[in-house]
């Protein structure tokens, strides 16, 4: 079985939730290399074109379900203070 660690949600503060560890460390470490280091930031799909290519392709074959670890990186990222949201939509984002 895969080792699980829990996440926190923006949206959901005091929740937590249990993901495999491997798959988000992956998706962590690239949403981190993509994001710029400043405002504006990039949009949510130029994040995941910046992304899914530099995944690791027996985590993520293809691409598969990046959409979804984003976001759950995302959530987590921002409920930790370590990238934020433009303060205009659409949404897009930055490492603090």
């Amino acid at each position: 079985m895969a080792e699980k660690i829990e996440i926190e949600n923006v949206g959901q503060p005091g929740k937590t939730y249990r993901v495999d560890a491997e798959k988000f460390a992956a998706m962590r470490a690239a949403v981190l290399a993509a994001l710029p280091g400043a405002a504006p930031g990039l949009s949510v799909s130029d994040l995941i074109a910046a992304v899914k290519p530099n995944l690791p392709q027996e985590l993520f074959p293809g691409g598969d379900k990046a959409g979804w670890w984003i976001k759950a990186v995302q959530l987590d990222l921002e409920a930790k203070q370590v990238i934020a949201r433009a303060d205009k939509p659409p949404v897009r984002l930055f490492r603090l």
